[in-house]
């Protein structure tokens, strides 16, 4: 739910930013600064030794999965509203659950697919998609919550041999590796406000990325997966503390039955562990 919140208040910031600044210098800034924050984290354990890995190719590919997903939903923020683009982005839990089963051997249980797929009629109830006419930057969501799936049931698979630092540690470094390529020939000189957003999105992002990692060190990814929705909750919260955009009935009627969904797998994840 922390990473939700992080990953809520960082989609937003980026919506702004796109508007006027190429995705690929904010996101260049957004991963240096990230290095620096898993760099702090890494020193406690020597940073080389943070960095060895037992599947040196799995975090290879998962961390650049990652910042190809962070592009893809950049791009779409640019030519979609937020909304409509988390509309798509909710069947990102659905499909973890099925990858899951697929090549992790998990066992989701008939009562977690039953709390996601309640928790994405609250989405729809919250976000009440309005899409006119199919165009190509509706796909874009689609293929970055394929691509946020397949990135956090990897995540799961280097959580079988690595400590979460690593993993957080190969993220920042080849996001900044594949940033670096692109960043420094579109850069605009940003100004004061853009620096404050551009540093926010970095430390929400970190944070959103450890939190999620942690989340996975500890528990399945389909087990994690209702709590996903809680992301559109934050969003709901964040519209009307930052943009005064008060939830009505059915925005309200949406996020408890995303709340309840996730109470619901909790309850269940209690359960399993007592025994």
């Amino acid at each position: 739910m922390a990473a939700m919140a992080c990953f809520a208040s960082m989609d937003s910031m980026a919506k702004w930013l796109v508007a006027d600044y190429p995705i690929s210098q904010t996101m260049w800034v957004r991963y240096g600064l990230f290095t620096v924050f898993a760099l702090l984290a890494a020193r406690r354990t020597g940073i080389r030794k943070t960095l060895a890995s037992a599947r040196p190719w799995l975090q290879g590919g998962r961390s650049l999965l990652g910042v190809i997903e962070s592009g893809v939903f950049v791009l779409a923020f640019y030519y979609l509203p937020l909304a409509d683009t988390h509309a798509l982005a909710a069947t990102s839990p659905l499909l973890v659950i099925a990858i899951s089963q697929a090549f992790l051997g998990e066992r989701a249980g008939w009562r977690r697919w039953a709390a996601v797929i309640v928790g994405f009629t609250g989405v729809l109830l919250i976000i009440r998609p309005g899409f006119q006419a199919l165009s190509w930057p509706l796909l874009l969501p689609l293929v970055g919550s394929l691509m946020w799936a397949i990135y956090q049931v990897l995540t799961r698979l280097c959580a079988a041999g690595d400590p979460p630092e690593t993993t957080l540690l190969w993220t920042a470094l080849v996001g900044l590796a594949v940033t670096t390529i692109f960043g420094p020939w579109q850069w605009h000189a940003p100004d004061l406000t853009a620096w404050l957003l551009i540093g926010a999105i970095a430390i929400l992002g970190s944070l959103g990325h450890y939190t999620l990692i942690r989340a996975l060190d500890h528990a399945p990814s389909s087990a994690v997966q209702p709590y996903s929705y809680t992301l559109l909750v934050w969003a709901t919260i964040l519209g009307a503390l930052v943009f005064g955009q008060l939830p009505d009935a059915l925005t309200i009627t949406g996020a408890l039955i995303v709340v309840a969904g996730g109470l619901y797998t909790w309850r269940l994840d209690v359960r399993e562990a007592a025994g």
